[in-house]
């Protein structure tokens, strides 16, 4: 595919410099009478051991954000530019600049939808926990994968030993997807699938398995992540080179377009960023720049953008620093907006508005006083109903520990319906706007993504600055920074590194090695029952299909290089994912990143 620049951002919309403060008179009186003979008599001290870091040059105390931004004491309209103008940096909820939300009456009419990642063992193990999480009322079903299936490995694979049915659920084959979904009407319950590299060939399965219930593929609704760009950045999870990589998603957003309009073909995902050490900044502009980046290559497929925009999803982390993350949200919004229409030229409202789903930190959930987490977590998400999530996934407080027990599990959607129905932040619609410190949080976020915005424009879009090591580099250092800080007792972290206490583990969910045999067992009975010969033409099929190039295509129909459709036949003849995605190494080889120096 051939490379082209993307086209510029041109100037940052938030570069007023507001941090010049220009307070009022008032403010000013009550600093001589009020505030200085309180610090005269209690002087301010940094939480945290007081350092050099969180001392100013005048060794005053130093507070900042969890991503190393300067908090001020208070924050007053002086703190936001001299022109802001509420009509027009916030609006309305429902319309732009959407920074107050995308629906105008918020959660009032529909809850975010609460979700639970789940998947562990085999297939029919992680069957019974889906069906336990939908009876206490989970509203949506979200697939955690093993480590072999998000690499395209089988479980009886050499690399996969030790792995199988560890990190999530172990799927092989149509087979086990059909096992996974059994008893579960796919029509009725949104499925979010997380996996990235053999994106297109999961999804086919699960298309297929709806396709099986006789359920309509143009009313099947959920979200597959299928977002390769962060993992060159942070996740590590990728199989093939980026070209052909990008090629592959693409491919998925021409058919979804045509085939599946409710169904979100890619989560962008700054989850993972945040995961890897990145600042709430650097999460935001990497995850959003993402988001222009498939933009731009769909449209050099010849798609229109308001075709494939409106079912383009987001996926961010929600952390500890409570008004930082509502800060994020609020701010990804605005900027998305304004990409599509001014960047892209869209013209449907529903492609300029950002969707997005958020799961809390697990990166901050310490193995330590585990049930301390369960606060984490209900702050973080309370931060993210706040900022206007459209979905959420509480993590278990185990999380640092193994995968949840099905009380954590539970607990974890508690959470969720405790924030929903008892603390009555639902029932008005973006709570916190207008907020002197939110709103300059706000615009610092933004300001602060076009800048990198800019940054990445000049390296040629996100592939040459993944390929040159920018964004890795970026995380790298920022998470070097914040851990200083945590071994430092710059940063406290209660239960880790002040307030530690001697305690017993809590009992943990094992998996042991059963489900690789038992996967294997499947593998060889599936092998010698399918049409073998009807699986090596539906590979060779793709392979030819996988190497032509993929043309320009403004008609509206499928490519005849897509690779949808031979995907498709090739999981309806019970070929695997290994055998899928090692017919597609063939073609395109893989990768091994440089090294980030």
């Amino acid at each position: 595919m051939a490379e082209k620049t993307n086209p510029q951002v041109g100037e940052n919309p938030a570069a007023e410099v507001y941090e010049q403060r220009h307070p009022s008179e008032a403010e000013k009186k009550w600093a001589e009478k009020t505030l200085a003979p309180t610090l005269e008599k209690n002087p301010e001290k940094p939480i945290g051991k007081p350092t050099g870091v969180n001392r100013d040059e005048q060794g005053h105390a130093r507070f900042t954000t969890i991503s190393g931004e300067a908090v001020r004491r208070l924050y007053t309209q002086a703190d936001l530019p001299q022109n802001w103008d509420p009509s027009q940096q916030l609006g309305a909820p429902g319309q732009p600049p959407y920074t107050r939300g995308i629906h105008a009456s918020g959660y009032r009419g529909k809850l975010f939808t609460m979700r639970q990642f789940s998947g562990f063992a085999s297939p029919e193990e992680t069957n019974q926990r889906y069906k336990y999480l939908l009876e206490h009322g989970g509203g949506g079903l979200s697939v955690a994968f093993d480590l072999p299936t998000l690499m395209g490995y089988d479980s009886d694979h050499a690399a996969s030993e030790g792995e199988v049915g560890k990190c999530g659920v172990a799927i092989d084959s149509l087979e086990d997807m059909e096992i996974l979904f059994s008893g579960i009407d796919l029509e009725n319950t949104t499925v979010s699938m997380t996996i990235n590299s053999p994106a297109s060939v999961l999804w086919a399965m699960y298309l297929v398995v709806a396709e099986k219930q006789g359920a309509d593929w143009k009313k099947i609704s959920g979200t597959l992540q299928n977002d390769i760009l962060k993992e060159y950045i942070a996740q590590k999870e990728y199989i093939f080179p980026p070209a052909p990589s990008m090629r592959l998603v693409i491919d998925t957003f021409e058919f979804g377009s045509k085939f599946t309009p409710r169904f979100n073909t890619i989560s962008i995902s700054g989850y993972h960023i945040r995961e890897a050490g990145s600042t709430a900044l650097q999460e935001l502009a990497f995850t959003l720049y993402d988001g222009m980046e498939y933009v731009e290559w769909a449209r050099r497929r010849g798609l229109d953008v308001d075709e494939f925009g409106p079912r383009l999803s987001f996926f961010f982390n929600a952390h500890n620093d409570f008004f930082e993350e509502i800060a994020k949200y609020r701010a990804a919004r605005k900027i998305w907006a304004k990409v599509m229409r001014e960047r892209f030229g869209a013209k449907q409202e529903r492609t300029w508005l950002m969707r997005f789903h958020t799961q809390t930190a697990g990166v901050s959930l310490p193995a330590q006083q585990p049930m301390n987490n369960i606060a984490r977590v209900a702050l973080q998400a309370l931060a993210a109903v706040l900022g206007g999530t459209q979905s959420l996934h509480t993590d278990a407080y185990d999380e640092a520990l193994a995968l949840p027990t099905a009380e954590a599990a539970r607990i974890a959607l508690r959470t969720q319906q405790i924030i929903a129905h008892e603390t009555g932040v639902t029932q008005t619609t973006d709570p916190l706007g207008g907020s002197y410190f939110l709103e300059n949080l706000t615009l610092k976020m933004e300001a602060g993504a076009f800048d990198y915005f800019g940054k990445l424009d000049a390296m040629g879009g996100m592939v040459k600055a993944i390929e040159r090591g920018y964004p890795q580099k970026e995380i790298a250092e920022a998470a070097y920074q914040y851990q200083r800080a945590v071994e430092a007792n710059e940063k406290i972290i209660v239960g880790v590194n002040e307030f530690a206490v001697q305690e017993e583990p809590p009992q943990i969910l094992y998996i042991d090695e059963s489900v690789a045999r038992q996967q294997a067992a499947k593998l060889q009975a599936l092998r010698g029952r399918r049409s073998n010969g009807a699986v090596r033409r539906a590979l060779e099929a793709l392979k030819k299909a996988a190497a032509q190039e993929p043309k320009s295509n403004s008609s509206g129909d499928i490519s005849s290089a897509n690779t949808m459709p031979l995907l498709l036949d090739a999981v309806r003849a019970y070929a695997t994912v290994g055998e899928i995605c090692d017919a597609l190494r063939e073609v395109y080889g893989t990768y091994t990143e440089n090294s980030v120096t």
